[in-house]
């Protein structure tokens, strides 16, 4: 048995400044102190085994909100679907869900390994079956409410996790190994998971680390259950322990958090967060400029070279773990034939993208990002338009013959607008006799088709879960995780095997030879085109401290640790 402890909680266009303006002060002006989150009803017990709400702690008083303790983050968040984080796989969504909620465990920027969070320590014991890892709650710990948090909420959200079943939920149920049965609350501070023998710890612990894993007070959310398990609820309330809770998501506008008043570790400096969603990069460059936001998030390489030099602004560049792709419906004509698929990805041309890409970006053609174990580098396509015809030929596709393309609206990673390189993918592929339609949809939009198989093309980035190769391995190759190979209704036994044995391996260098097995599987048989991984262009405002961007932590940006100077 050993044992993890901590002491402490770790913790443009013309027009658009003036309507941002309006928007901001309005805000601001509505109010003078950011609102408490509605304590949990103490009436009645709750019919699970939870034990009744905790009288409800008294706010502290909170200053009155201003501008220079409102922070303002614009990005396109266009992607927004839910803010219930047993649903939200989204990554504007996961940015609030990780503002709002906490998970047992997580990630500081740039430190290996796991942290304590609401777990101040956890012990593991090895078993005949596999492991149990037992997870003693930070006493310290309260939900907005003022209540405790108790390993019975734990159990709840886990549970309901599970239950709702939506797009991440197989971080649980296929990555971890989970079932309702395989964890419990002891008592109130005590949480127990049995892991069974496939599963190593060290890569559970990451994947709780995750969105999914977030611990919402199991009173508050149960008093309002409705027929979805309360997730319409939580779109517009919020019932975690976090630094912040939701004031308001204003659909396709922005999302308003405010500052937690019972927050229980080192309280933000920043009393409100609004996260504006600005899809285009001229607003971006303008709100920057301007000192509408203090942050921006996905500038192109246009924008970065307008504001470098500028004394107001800092411009920070991020190597991001994304992966943009072009994902290829397997069953769907011509494209359930390898060969087509094949030669879509001798159609492409790569260099003409890392063009576009002005530096912003590195041509990767396999399922995981440079950084992580199991990466090869290795390239084996380039444009080779005859070899791309011999291929169509061979499958007997005619010249000229349709395929529908799924393209976003707005800034792809890299800050490359979606629709030049959607544009530019159905201009290689003209050359070689297919006739690709555009549909360019709001990425929300495009998201619930492509997560109901309904795309053919779909042109879209994925981002890993948690900082493992099988993060990665397992939504792309294994399509009974209902996630990426799903998507595109690839159920391949040979990748299906290869990433379940790479998860798996017992040593590093076992899994590095599975995992470069299985690249080079998908590389050539599965239903991607594989494109490249961004450098991510942020600017800030020149007084902003503490910006950090970890993409293997939850929020990727924290911001709870972010201050003006």
């Amino acid at each position: 048995m050993y044992t993890v402890h901590s002491s402490t909680p770790r913790r443009a266009k013309p027009g658009f400044v003036w309507l941002t303006l309006i928007l901001v002060f309005g805000l601001l002006l509505g109010a003078c102190a950011a609102p408490a989150a509605a304590p949990a009803p103490a009436a009645e017990a709750p019919a699970s085994d939870a034990p009744a709400a905790a009288e409800v702690t008294a706010a502290p008083a909170t200053e009155e909100l201003t501008r220079a303790n409102t922070l303002i983050f614009a990005a396109d968040a266009t992607d927004l679907i839910s803010l219930d984080p047993a649903v939200a796989y989204e990554f504007g969504g996961i940015q609030v869900v990780g503002s709002v909620y906490e998970t047992l465990v997580s990630f500081e920027p740039g430190q290996p390994g796991v942290k304590p969070l609401l777990a101040e320590s956890w012990d593991i014991e090895e078993t005949d079956e596999g492991a149990t890892i037992i997870f003693h709650l930070n006493p310290a710990a309260v939900f907005a409410s003022g209540n405790p948090v108790t390993a019975q909420d734990v159990a709840f959200s886990w549970a309901r996790a599970i239950d709702l079943n939506k797009s991440p939920a197989f971080l649980f149920t296929d990555v971890a190994g989970l079932t309702k049965e395989s964890f419990s609350a002891v008592d109130d501070s005590t949480f127990h998971v049995n892991l069974p023998a496939t599963i190593s710890p060290p890569v559970f612990l990451s994947v709780i680390s995750f969105s999914l894993a977030a611990v919402v007070e199991q009173a508050v959310v149960e008093a309002n259950m409705g027929d979805d398990m309360a997730s319409t609820w939580m779109n517009d309330n919020s019932a975690g322990s976090g630094p912040y809770v939701l004031n308001a998501w204003e659909r396709s506008a922005q999302v308003v958090l405010d500052a937690n008043p019972n927050y229980w570790g080192t309280p933000p400096a920043m009393k409100r967060v609004i996260m504006q969603n600005i899809p285009e990069l001229a607003n971006l460059q303008a709100a920057i400029e301007t000192g509408d936001a203090d942050i921006v998030q996905d500038l192109g390489p246009e924008q970065a070279a307008t504001l470098e030099g500028n004394p107001d602004v800092n411009l920070i560049q991020v190597t991001d773990t994304l992966l943009a792709y072009v994902g290829m419906n397997a069953t769907k004509p011509p494209l359930d034939n390898p060969d087509v698929r094949e030669a879509i990805r001798y159609a492409v041309n790569y260099d003409d993208i890392a063009t576009l890409l002005k530096g912003n970006g590195k041509i990767v053609q396999e399922i995981i990002p440079e950084g992580f174990l199991g990466y090869t580098g290795v390239q084996p396509f380039n444009q080779d338009v005859d070899k791309a015809k011999e291929l169509l030929a061979k499958a007997g596709v005619a010249e000229g013959t349709e395929i529908d393309f799924m393209v976003p609206t707005g800034t792809g990673p890299g800050g490359l607008e979606w629709g030049i390189l959607g544009a530019k993918i159905q201009a290689d592929l003209a050359l070689v006799g297919l006739t690709v339609n555009i549909q360019q949809l709001q990425t929300s939009e495009l998201l619930n088709i492509y997560r109901a198989q309904g795309g053919e093309l779909t042109l879209m980035n994925w981002g890993p879960d948690f900082p493992d190769p099988d993060g990665n391995a397992t939504p792309f190759a294994n399509w009974d995780a209902k996630s990426l190979a799903w998507r595109n209704d690839w159920k391949d036994a040979t990748a299906i095997d290869l990433s379940k044995q790479a998860a798996q391996a017992g040593s590093t260098e076992e899994r590095i030879a599975l995992y470069a097995e299985l690249v080079d599987y998908v590389q050539h048989n599965g239903p991607y085109v594989m494109l490249y991984q961004p450098i991510r262009t942020f600017g800030l405002r020149s007084n902003i401290t503490g910006f950090t961007f970890d993409p293997s932590d939850t929020p990727g940006i924290t911001f709870a640790n972010i201050g003006k100077k």
